[in-house]
């Protein structure tokens, strides 16, 4: 699970930079929907392993 969160996180901000420097301005509500997603999957993640310890 840990291992989608790292690739969510890098795709996040592949998309973040081509999005927030004007590149395309599809690719910045691209990076924020991927940088919720990532947020989400990462607390999903950190609960998870504080529990099952």
């Amino acid at each position: 699970m840990l291992h989608y969160a790292v690739v969510f996180f890098v795709i996040a901000l592949i998309a973040a930079v081509f999005g927030f420097t004007g590149i395309a301005a599809g690719a910045a509500q691209i990076a924020k929907i991927l940088f919720v997603i990532f947020l989400v999957v990462f607390i999903i993640t950190l609960l998870m392993g504080v529990v099952g310890r």
